[in-house]
């Protein structure tokens, strides 16, 4: 099989790592990659966004399948132009896209099917917004609707917050076009927890559990950024758990993108908080984490190429997932700044040494230039580890971060200490 991945980050980079390993992949081709993928697979100078030249290049090509990493491009509608030209390809249509498009449409849909969710108020109208918030109770949210790279829900701890975020998102467009309308909701109390399942449209397969580490610094403060760091499972989500998501949250929405007349294909992701209520959905994805997708993947067993190419094909029920009972943790190591403004260009050192052992390092924001790997990005690597049992891969994942060496590098330092309390409960329990 020829196959082809679209994108550049440490998400793409995890995919073209396990995609390799397929006995069923012949040619593997990244548009446009970075400097790790570079060494596992054949980048193509072509950006997600230029959905006509990624087209050509399939056909071309003779591509058999096509994984759109990224979420910009789906929601863009590159599934459906694939389709179009009789091309397989692994995402949700542009239709099904909305439920990450736009955070008014996916919690409109979420009240519409019942399906369990922090209280809200829509607005288009600058004014009207700032009037809701006169009246508001605090902290709460605001989001801007539309695609923000992560960075566009701001929590709000009183109504001065509120007003700097509203003009921020409606008036100074920080975020563009994203920002002409918002979501003003409730803000949840408890910890947040990502599910992704594998869909075709009817049926789906749950990946195991993950904790992403939104905020830049340890202990969660500092704003968001599009994720610091996961480990895999995440031990806050019992069978039980796991049980009523499916049941409350998963299966709902994939029957309610069916009565929209957008069947959901691809990963749709499922950002949680749970509750002393139980889980709530934060948002919607609607492809692999990142970093989720770094701490999940080494974790799988099973050929990867043979469910994509299921869930394109709507046989998804013909497959069970086998998971590696070790734990995974990434780290990611950043540009200093990050997320506000930051430098590249440096040079990276110690790559080689830190991937040894059970450690493997996921190239996000970096290239190859004059024979040298280079910063390039806010989220520069990935630096990903197993063990058994999670404080084993914590050690092995930091024991490969302090081999890496770049000007102004940064990284949390306290990724899946959170998981600690759950699993001293567990063990209390038993």
């Amino acid at each position: 099989m020829k196959i082809l991945i679209v994108g550049s980050g440490g998400r793409e980079h995890a995919l073209a790592w396990k995609i390799k390993q397929s006995p069923l992949v012949k040619d593997l081709y990244c548009a446009p990659g970075n400097g790790g993928i570079a060494e596992i697979a054949e980048c193509v100078d072509i950006q997600p966004n230029d959905t006509e030249r990624l087209v050509n290049f399939a056909l071309e090509k003779r591509i058999d399948l096509t994984i759109i990493g990224p979420e910009a491009p789906l929601v863009d509608g590159i599934v459906d132009h694939f389709q179009v030209n009789k091309l397989k390809v692994f995402g949700p249509s542009k239709s099904a896209a909305r439920l990450e498009a736009s955070k008014v449409f996916s919690k409109e849909f979420m009240h519409k099917c019942n399906i369990p969710t922090a209280a809200f108020k829509t607005f288009d109208d600058f004014q009207t917004a700032l009037d809701f918030i006169e009246q508001a109770q605090f902290p709460l949210v605001v989001k801007a609707d539309g695609l923000a790279a992560g960075k566009g829900v701001i929590i709000c701890k009183d109504k001065d917050a509120a007003q700097k975020a509203l003009t921020q998102i409606m008036q100074d467009k920080v975020f563009k076009d994203a920002g002409n309308k918002v979501v003003i909701e409730e803000c949840l109390e408890g910890e947040e927890v990502s599910i992704l399942a594998i869909c075709d449209g009817q049926d789906y397969i749950l990946l195991e559990s993950s904790q992403d580490h939104k905020r830049i610094f340890d202990e969660d403060l500092g704003p968001n950024t599009g994720g610091m760091g996961a480990y895999s499972p995440a031990p806050i989500l019992t069978s039980e758990l796991i049980n009523k998501i499916e049941a409350r949250i998963i299966e709902p929405t994939i029957r309610g993108m069916n009565r929209e007349g957008a069947p959901f294909k691809g990963v749709l992701y499922a950002g949680l908080m749970i509750t002393k209520e139980g889980p709530l959905v934060l948002e919607y994805n609607v492809r692999f984490g990142d970093p989720e997708a770094q701490a999940v993947l080494p974790r799988l067993k099973n050929d990867l190429v043979p469910i994509l190419l299921a869930s394109c094909e709507e046989r998804l029920n013909e497959f069970e997932l086998d998971w590696d009972k070790k734990s995974c943790v990434c780290v990611v190591m950043s540009s200093g700044g990050y997320p506000g403004e930051y430098k590249t260009g440096y040079e990276i050192t110690g790559l080689d040494a830190a991937a040894e052992n059970e450690s493997v390092v996921f190239h996000a924001g970096t290239k190859l230039e004059d024979g040298k790997i280079v910063t390039s990005g806010g989220r520069v690597l990935g630096v990903t580890a197993l063990g058994k049992g999670l404080q084993a891969a914590i050690d092995s994942a930091y024991k490969a971060v302090e081999k890496i060496h770049f000007e102004s590098c940064f990284f949390r330092r306290d990724i899946g200490a959170k998981a600690f309390i759950h699993i001293s409960q567990a063990s209390t329990q038993r």
